[in-house]
């Protein structure tokens, strides 16, 4: 009998969301029994389950255990509040060799202007299918495929010198599943807009926060070491197939996820992330919670080790990496395995190239405002207040959010209240 279109996509999601752990006679029975305990039956039970694929790159180096970090353009997988917060402008490429010769394609852009982040990304997972007959004679082939368009718009509010705001973003997402035409049992001909009645779109969206500030901090930086993210991911709704065949209540891979990072020492990053899947069209139906960790240590200024460890279903998976910078291209090589079936070293492997394309002028600018805040103390202690204080108002028409200079003109105008009381007592006497 033919393999249908329908079949043979459930077989390849449910693939991809690790459903079951793969027993070989060879692996250790300890070590499949402990993460069989873990296997969910609610997992693969949506749809689109492309989105929760990984571009690859950086983020998945970390075991995925990016929420909190999300300090590149890797953030659209991850938190969508991280636009407004990146250092530069940043266009990137991704290629995830993913499993049974699936692949995911990536391209993406960012950029910010003060606090406020833009971005946009192309994602398109695929994988080739083919249809046999009774016979094992090919009767059709093409690709299944999974395109998600997406938009991107966050802000950093009450963003200072000392506290560096909260940032909170949205992404807008579309996404088309395109099932490919089968053939009839009968005349072995291709039945026309088949692959249409399975086909789905989507629309939905993801809400983030992130959170910057320090602690247990053991190195002089005015970067902050110490993130808090949250994101609530695949907000919407699918519809199946058109016509007579049309079906509303297909539900999406929504999660909620948390996660910290935490820097301790400059070279060394930590991060942990805890995910629930949500099933908004039956909560009771909700896939069970994964986890992830993710460790970046900073050999030296173009070259980082990543590592990191996801547990999701019964199915957990280490992933390490290496990322690599040549003046603005920064390369990104990943392999990721499972601990429960056999290692392939073409198995799957990611790769990405970013460009940093400037950073519009903000490094420079900071650096005015520190020149002018020294100036301004040199003037504040020379005694000419009215000076320095002017100084210090420039330098906050360049940054508004400096708080030393506001903390220096509040201070330099209540030495001149004081000045001004020393003075008319004088008068009086």
């Amino acid at each position: 009998m033919k393999i249908k279109t329908i079949t043979f996509a459930l077989f390849l999601l449910n693939t991809i969301s690790n459903i079951h752990a793969l027993n070989y006679a060879d692996t250790s029975s300890s070590l499949v029994d402990f993460f069989e305990s873990l296997s969910d039956d609610n997992a693969g039970s949506t749809s689109f389950l492309s989105l929760n694929i990984p571009s690859g790159g950086r983020a998945e180096s970390m075991g995925t255990a990016f929420t909190a970090l999300a300090d590149d353009i890797s953030f659209f997988d991850y938190n969508p509040a991280a636009s407004s917060i990146l250092d530069e402008t940043e266009a990137a490429a991704y290629h995830n060799a993913w499993i049974a010769d699936s692949a995911m394609e990536t391209l993406a852009a960012t950029t910010r202007y003060n606090n406020l982040g833009i971005a946009a990304a192309l994602k398109c997972f695929y994988v080739p299918f083919t249809e046999y007959n009774a016979y094992g004679t090919k009767v059709a082939s093409s690709y299944y495929s999974e395109t998600t368009g997406i938009i991107n718009l966050s802000y950093n509010f009450l963003s200072g010198y000392y506290f560096k705001g909260i940032a909170v973003g949205i992404n807008l997402k579309t996404s088309w599943r395109n099932m490919p035409d089968y053939t009839d049992d009968d005349s072995n001909e291709l039945i026309s807009s088949s692959g249409l009645a399975q086909s789905a779109l989507a629309f939905m969206g993801d809400i983030g926060l992130l959170i910057r500030f320090n602690a247990a901090k053991f190195y002089s930086s005015r970067d902050t070491n110490f993130r808090f993210g949250l994101n609530i991911k695949n907000l919407g709704k699918a519809i199946t197939g058109f016509g007579e065949s049309i079906k509303e209540d297909d539900p999406l891979p929504t999660r909620i996820c948390a996660g910290i990072s935490y820097k301790p020492f400059m070279p060394v990053t930590i991060t942990a992330e805890f995910r629930q899947g949500i099933n908004l069209s039956n909560i009771s139906e909700s896939e069970l919670w994964s986890a992830g960790g993710g460790l970046e240590i900073r050999f030296t200024e173009f070259f980082s080790f990543l590592g990191g460890f996801l547990i999701q279903g019964s199915n957990p998976r280490i992933s390490f990496g290496g990322e690599t910078s040549i003046k603005d291209i920064v390369l990104n090589a990943n392999y990721t395995f499972d601990l429960t079936s056999s290692l392939n070293p073409v198995n799957h492997i990611s790769i990405s190239a970013k460009v940093k394309l400037g950073d519009k002028n903000r490094k420079a600018i900071a650096q005015k405002v520190d020149e002018l805040y020294s100036l301004a103390l040199e003037k504040y202690t020379e005694g000419d207040l009215e000076k320095a204080i002017a100084l210090w108002e420039q330098s906050l028409q360049l940054d508004k959010g400096f708080d030393p200079s506001k903390e220096g003109i509040k201070l330099a105008k209540e030495q001149q209240k004081l000045l001004k009381t020393i003075l008319d007592l004088q008068k009086l006497d």
